[in-house]
């Protein structure tokens, strides 16, 4: 039978269900999917505009595409860093190649976070929630980065699912936003009005979850094959 025991704090089990509790990797798949999905689409739609129509999003769509070459210089490196997250958090399929890119794609993600925030859709609202949760991103992400240069792996751990959580946010804001779209006619509210709104429900969901689990686990953090 397996047994479980701390090495240098970090917890490890044989097998593949690992110790990350189901919620949290349930959650983290269906962001990565979503965020996939949106990236996707996004070129989908640019590299052929015009098929919107008068749909809900062909003003959303009208936006970016003004602002293209930026859109694309952020949506393709993020989607890259979203598929680099499980080789950095679930040990047994990354190393030291997927954490020497995780770094400097993450920092590029983030920057370029900030030059789409003079876009925005959803005005001050969303801007303001961009420049809070990036911000919040960005000082994970170099926390993470001093803590493995020093070699401290459990406070790395940390601040790297810290960073991932809150970047997988962008993932939960859309079906925050498809609530929105699905009640329009009975609240009246245009995406310009929602989309700051929604991006402050979805990226604080992702922060509070991993932050209380984080707190509920202590120093003991799992290395999940």
């Amino acid at each position: 039978m397996a047994a479980k025991a701390p090495v240098h704090g970090i917890e490890k089990r044989e097998g593949s269900g690992g110790v990350y509790p189901g919620w949290l990797k349930v959650g983290f798949w269906i962001c990565v999917m979503i965020a996939v999905a949106v990236v996707l689409r996004r070129v989908a739609v640019l590299l052929h505009p015009g098929g919107g129509g008068s749909s809900p999003t062909a003003a959303l769509d009208a936006v970016f595409a003004s602002h293209e070459a930026l859109t694309i210089a952020h949506i393709l490196p993020a989607m890259a860093f979203v598929l680099l997250t499980p080789f950095v958090l679930l040990r047994r399929t990354g190393g030291v190649w997927a954490e020497r890119i995780f770094f400097p794609l993450g920092a590029w993600v983030g920057l370029t976070a900030y030059a789409m925030s003079t876009h925005p859709v959803g005005g001050w609202v969303e801007r303001s929630a961009v420049l809070f949760f990036n911000s919040l991103f960005l000082f994970s992400l170099g926390r993470a980065f001093v803590d493995a240069r020093r070699g401290e792996a459990i406070e790395k751990m940390r601040w790297m699912l810290r960073a991932v959580a809150i970047l997988l946010g962008i993932a939960t804001t859309r079906p925050v936003m498809g609530v929105f779209f699905a009640t329009s006619r009975l609240t009246h509210l245009e995406p310009g009005q929602f989309f700051g709104i929604a991006f402050w429900i979805g990226f604080s969901i992702n922060t509070i979850a991993i932050e209380l689990w984080l707190r509920s686990r202590g120093d003991r953090l799992p290395v999940v094959g």
